[in-house]
Formats: structure tokens, C-alpha cells, sequence
């Protein structure tokens, strides 16, 4: 497990400007925010990066469609994705567009660092070029003639670019490969890119002169630069690369979270670009498959992609993050539906959570006169708590959102078998009916921290309904589950279903 006093930086991809927010982006966004939640309660000094591309072909020709520049069409549509996390809750401290003045100066101070190491070269190009990519392919590379990724025609281009020799780096990768064996997770994910650099590496465009809606390369004006060196450097210009040396130092490296289409570009030319600079590569990164729709990748052309916004009308913010973190496993292709998701909503927030709350609530009020009674030192419930904490802990620190929100439901699954055995709504109220319940609002108090990255809404209002202040993220872990501390005497409310049950 990493050292909690080393700050934590951790990144999704960034967006295209020209791209709908669905789900896919969604789900990386809310592992992101998860990840960030949970490190913050580790007390961290923790930075969350988000954020949008906004240069390259494809925005050029999106805003000439638009009759517009192609900085007003990234403003106006640069607004869908900071909508889209802010409906969602998430959390990030920064979010960076690379239209921006000070991703204009990092991208060039990488350029610059990189070309006066010898390690950039002007040459012509001819090839074939995926414009949604915004990447080179290889006849043997096409599926029918088609980009392999996105199914679409590719363009034949000719055009004088500068290029990055990544050649030079195919052995420096390697040794990074076997020194770091953890820097790509998970393992196959780490095997594919290790087998992309044993093919032999060759040197990549960095530059364009058919497009003028880019950064331009600090020794040559006349050429715009690439979009991959150029989305890329985002990273390091959110952690200081030039406006904060210092924060930069302190801050860098950071985790990536990516989804497997762009492997190629954070796990080889990434860090060979950052190793070209005299800059250390990422600390990680992870990454997942494709989020699957009844077995088939999101598109457009499928007409098979699902808004964020869509899916927390029906679920509920809670309901949309729980289910993204708990049922896609992070790795893997994941496979979404809404009868999927229905079930998950009503097996573990309905059922489970909301039926605790529910259930201990309803009966201290009845039993204990709406005041809380203090937990017993000694229940069985403690050592659950203990034990399953182990795991859940691990499972964030190995960014397996599923496995920490399986432990976490395992607690909460276990106070409920606890009352059922117990049937305090049977009894007079005395001793051994305040034990218990005691003993289940203790656990709400430390569930509303522990599940707090997943459901944070929830969280919060478990806090309030035991008469506890409902924000949770001024807690630290570990000490604030240790037993016991749920306070004497506090006023606890009855309410409406936390998560009302879909029939």
C-alpha cells in the first residue's frame, strides 16, 4: 500500500470537445472520483485532474461544419462534459483545456526539451490516418479497410511533419518495463503494451502544416503540433510543469486511469516522451475495457450510447456510481443493462443499505425514544468491521473499486443478518435491545464513511438521519472506524426510503 504522506495525483483521459458525454467516459470519470474520494480520507493531499482536448483535425472540421472558430465551438461544447461530472458529483480539482495559456507553454517547453535532446527530426510522411483517432495505421493495422477502433474510413495522407524518434527509446522502455513490473495494470494490459514495443518501435508524427487550430512548435511557427504530443502534456501542465516548479516536483508522477483504445499512446510514447525530457514516466496506469452494450462497443453509428443524465434520472446519482464501480470491474470489458443495473439498485441500496437505515432508525425511535444508544465494546460486529476493512483498503489501493465495495456491502449485509438474529423490534425496550441497536448505529456511522466514494449522497444522509454532521469527508482512516465512537445521545430521525425499491 502506498505511503499516505506522498501526495496523490491521479488523472482520467481527457475528453473530446466534439464527443457527447455517455457512459464510457462516465465510468472512468467515477472510478477517478472514487479513487480521489477514498485517498482524501486516507488525509492525502490528494489532486484529481479532469479535462478536455481541444485541438486536432477533427474539432477544425466540427467547427467549420458549425460556421464557427474552433475555439467557440470547443466553448460551447466543452460545457456537456463539466455538466455532466457536476450532475454526477465529481469531485476534481482541476480541469484542464488545452486551449488553455498554460497548456500552450507546457506543450511547448516539452516540445523544445525533447527537440534540444536531439530526439526530433523533420520528415515526410505518407500514410493512412483515422481522423477520430487522430492516429497513423498500417494496412495489416484496418479491419476491412476501416480504423480498427472506431470502423470508419481511413484518409491517405501526404503531409511534411516533424517526428519523435521513439525508436531510440524501444530499449530504455524495456528496462522501465522490467523495473517497474506494476507500471501497467492489469497484467495483460502491461503484456500488450510491452508486446507493441518487442515489435520495434518506429518514430511518430509530432506535427501538422494542413491545420492552424493548434499549439505551434516553438522553433518552427509553421507547424502546428500533433495532437498526442500535444494531449498528452496535459498531465504535467495541470501539476505545475511550468507555473509551479515546486508543486511540480512534489506532485508528479501521477495514475492514469484509461480506457484500453488509447494504451498505446499513455504506456509507450508517453512516457518515452517524458523520458526524452528529463521527466519521470507515469507512477501507473490502469487500464479498463470497453464498456459493452448488449456485447457491442458504443458508438455513434450503433446509435447504442447512453447519457450520464438519462441514467440518474431514473437511479439517482447514488444509484448510476454504485453501479459503474461495483458491477464493471475495472479492467476488463464490462457489459451494461438496465435490467443489470436495476438489480444491483435494489439488491445493495434498497435491500441492503437502505433497509438498515431504515429498520434501526424506525426502531430506535420506537424503542430508545428517538435517541441514540451508545454500541457494546464487545459485539461480534467489530471484528467484522476490522477484517473486512483490511480488504476493502486494499481494494482501493489496487483500484478494484468492486472488490472494496464487496467488503463494504459484506458489513453491511452482516448487521442485518445481526438484527435479524436479534429481533429487537420483538422485545421491551431495556439493556440488551439498546445493545443492539447500538451496536447496527455504530455501524451506519462507520458505513457512512466507508461507502462514501461510492454513494456520497447516501452517506451523508445516513449521518444526518443517526444525528451525526452529515459531511463525511472531514473523516480519516483509518482512526475514524475504529469501534466505538458513535456518540451517546444523539437525536435520530425516521424518513422517507433512502432508495426506493424499482418493482
Amino acid at each position: 500500500m502506498s505511503d499516505v504522506t506522498n501526495p496523490y495525483y491521479v488523472t482520467t483521459p481527457i475528453y473530446y470537445v466534439n464527443d457527447a458525454p455517455h457512459i464510457g467516459h462516465a465510468y472512468t470519470t467515477i472510478t477517478a472520483d472514487a479513487i480521489a474520494r477514498w485517498n482524501r480520507l486516507l488525509g492525502r493531499d490528494v489532486h484529481f485532474l479532469t479535462g478536455t482536448d481541444e485541438h486536432g483535425l477533427k474539432v477544425q472540421r466540427a467547427a467549420e461544419e458549425n460556421n464557427c472558430s474552433p475555439i467557440e465551438w470547443a466553448d460551447r461544447t466543452v460545457v456537456r462534459f463539466q455538466d455532466a461530472w457536476n450532475q454526477l458529483q465529481i469531485s476534481n480539482d482541476d480541469f484542464i483545456r488545452t486551449s488553455e495559456e498554460r497548456h500552450y507553454a507546457a506543450v511547448q517547453k516539452l516540445l523544445q526539451a525533447c527537440y534540444d535532446n536531439g530526439d526530433v527530426d523533420l520528415q515526410t510522411y505518407e500514410g493512412l490516418y483515422c481522423v477520430s483517432c487522430e492516429a497513423y495505421f498500417s494496412e495489416a493495422d484496418l479491419d476491412n479497410g476501416n480504423c480498427p477502433i472506431h470502423g470508419r474510413p481511413v484518409e491517405h495522407v501526404t503531409e511534411e511533419n516533424y517526428f519523435f524518434k521513439l525508436s531510440r527509446y524501444e530499449q530504455p522502455l524495456k528496462d522501465w518495463y522490467a523495473a517497474h513490473p506494476d507500471f501497467v495494470q492489469p497484467a495483460t494490459k502491461r503484456n500488450e503494451a510491452l508486446g507493441f514495443i518487442n515489435q520495434g518501435l518506429q518514430d511518430f508524427s509530432i506535427s501538422r502544416t494542413s491545420i492552424d487550430w493548434g499549439i505551434p512548435l516553438p522553433w518552427d511557427p509553421g507547424h502546428v503540433t500533433y495532437v498526442w504530443f500535444d494531449a498528452l502534456t496535459n498531465y504535467i501542465t495541470a501539476a505545475g510543469y511550468v507555473d509551479n516548479p515546486q508543486e511540480f516536483e512534489s506532485r508528479w508522477p501521477a495514475i492514469h486511469l484509461i480506457g484500453k483504445d488509447i494504451l498505446r499512446f499513455h504506456c509507450v510514447y508517453w512516457p518515452a516522451m517524458l523520458m526524452s525530457a528529463g521527466l519521470a514516466p507515469p507512477e501507473r496506469v490502469h487500464v479498463h475495457g470497453f464498456l459493452l452494450v448488449g456485447g457491442e462497443k458504443m458508438s455513434k453509428t450503433r446509435l447504442n450510447q447512453i447519457a450520464p443524465a438519462d441514467l440518474v434520472e431514473d437511479f439517482g446519482v447514488d444509484g448510476v456510481r454504485h453501479h459503474f464501480l461495483h458491477d464493471q470491474t475495472f479492467g476488463p470489458d464490462g457489459d451494461f443493462s438496465h435490467e443489470g443495473m436495476t438489480a444491483r439498485y435494489n439488491a445493495d441500496l434498497a435491500n441492503n443499505l437502505g433497509n438498515l437505515l431504515s429498520r434501526v432508525t424506525t426502531v430506535v425511535t420506537s424503542k430508545c425514544g428517538g435517541v441514540g444508544p451508545p454500541a457494546n465494546p464487545d459485539s461480534p460486529l467489530a471484528e467484522i468491521v476490522e477484517e473486512e476493512y483490511k480488504k476493502i483498503a486494499d481494494g482501493w489501493a489496487r483500484i478494484a473499486p468492486s472488490e472494496a465495495l464487496d467488503a463494504t456491502w459484506k458489513i453491511i449485509r452482516e448487521t442485518n443478518a445481526y438484527l435479524e438474529n436479534a429481533e429487537p423490534w420483538k422485545s421491551e425496550p431495556g439493556p440488551a435491545v439498546d445493545a443492539v441497536l447500538g451496536d447496527a448505529l455504530e455501524i451506519l456511522r462507520i458505513v457512512s464513511i466507508l461507502a462514501s466514494p461510492a454513494v456520497p449522497n447516501a452517506c451523508s444522509e445516513i449521518r444526518r438521519r443517526i444525528g451525526l454532521d452529515a459531511d463525511h469527508t472531514q473523516q480519516r482512516l483509518p482512526d475514524s472506524i475504529k469501534w466505538g465512537q458513535y456518540p451517546v445521545g444523539l437525536p435520530v430521525l425516521k424518513g422517507d426510503p433512502l432508495f426506493p425499491r424499482f418493482k
